[in-house]
């Protein structure tokens, strides 16, 4: 009998791991989810009005149009997640 009991035991713990495992991983993939760092990583346009003039670089990250509208004195800036610059009708 002794020797039945050993691999409902081992089936047992090896389900309560598995569970366990599964459990961690929707844990993180939602915490990954919710995090305004990874939603950042996406691409987008980056527009730059400076002197009255209104510039845009495509397929920049939301930190990298920071940094560079830091860098370029930008009176204002904006960044468009995930669309490409549109250029036409400005200025004229």
């Amino acid at each position: 009998m002794g020797s039945m009991r050993h691999p409902r035991v081992v089936a047992c713990t090896l389900r309560l791991v598995l569970l366990a495992l599964l459990l961690a991983g929707a844990l993180a993939a939602e915490s990954r989810a919710a995090d305004p760092v990874a939603r950042s990583e996406f691409l987008g346009s980056c527009y730059c009005r400076s002197e009255d003039r209104l510039s845009c670089t495509a397929d920049l990250t939301l930190g990298i149009c920071r940094k560079r509208c830091d860098e370029q004195l930008c009176d204002e800036w904006f960044w468009k997640e995930r669309l490409p610059c549109w250029n036409w009708g400005y200025g004229g």
